[in-house]
């Protein structure tokens, strides 16, 4: 090896350490930008309201305004948030049971069956990606309510046709590395069609039934839109229909309350995320590759 060569061996590794430290402290700063905001509502929600409408809204809490855990019980028990808590777990819980269900079954057929009809199906799922919901929505509203699908227990029909685009687009890649020989191993000992599925492929899907359960958790939990147009305002609240309308004495906005009910709300999914993120990159590398 000439000294030429280490030398420029030397050269470029210092040079990837600079960019590797570059990006790290890129990645760290923008890792706080994003952690900033969901401090600054934890803090607030532990303040006295008169100390959130000053200018001390983004001061540490002292003495004289920290109140414990007042902004979360007065939330909890007064602005009907179980209620709301309640309506988005029926409708988060059903909806992802009904996405996976139905959408593991169908990247298995458009995967397996080769036809004009599966490929149609398949192109239908991804072009419904692409499709902006505000396009859709006047007219989801008023089919909603000719079919009765405006309540937490139908409404998880619409979700299951909003979100079948990703959950097939997943399904089907990580279907295409799994040798068929398997299936074809069952048929042989005598398993028709739904015994492979629920006893052979079902399992092998676990990755992406992991990955794809944690996105869509988080879409139908965190969503506003949807359920404010499909449901009843007045009948049904989801939690961000409720912090949305959260309301005290004389209409005023409760600020120490709301922020309490909004750190309630983001820290299952947080919670969910940071144990679970694993299997999303499990997930969408397994999908990703063929082979």
């Amino acid at each position: 090896m000439t000294k030429a060569k280490v030398y420029h061996d030397g050269a470029v590794s210092g040079a990837r350490r600079i960019v590797d430290m570059a990006l790290t402290i890129f990645l760290g700063l923008l890792c706080i930008v994003w952690i900033y905001p969901v401090l600054l509502i934890l803090l607030n929600s532990l303040k006295a309201e008169l100390a959130i409408s000053t200018t001390s809204v983004f001061e540490l809490p002292t003495k004289e305004s920290f109140v414990g855990l007042h902004n979360y019980i007065y939330g909890v028990t007064q602005m009907n948030f179980l209620s709301s808590f309640g309506y988005s777990l029926v409708i988060t819980v059903t909806s992802v049971v009904l996405i996976l269900l139905c959408c593991s079954m169908c990247g298995w057929y458009i995967t397996r069956v080769t036809s004009a009809i599966s490929k149609m199906m398949y192109l239908l799922c991804a072009f419904s990606m692409v499709v902006p919901f505000q396009m859709v929505m006047f007219t989801l509203s008023k089919t909603a309510d000719t079919l009765r699908l405006n309540n937490p227990f139908n409404i998880c029909i619409i979700y299951l046709g909003f979100g079948a685009g990703l959950a097939v687009f997943m399904f089907t890649g990580f279907m295409k590395s799994v040798p068929i020989a398997i299936e074809e191993a069952a048929m042989i000992d005598g398993c028709n069609p739904l015994q492979i599925f629920f006893k052979v492929v079902f399992p092998i899907l676990k990755p992406t039934m992991i990955s794809t359960a944690i996105l869509e958790t988080m879409w139908v939990w965190n969503d506003y839109l949807l359920p404010t147009l499909v449901l009843d305002i007045k009948k049904y609240r989801t939690i961000p229909m409720a912090i949305q309308y959260f309301r005290g004495s004389y209409g005023r906005v409760e600020m120490g309350p709301m922020m309490a009910c909004i750190m309630i709300t983001v820290l299952p999914i947080i919670i969910m995320y940071l144990v679970c993120q694993k299997y999303i990159i499990d997930g969408v590398i397994a999908g990703a590759v063929k082979g």
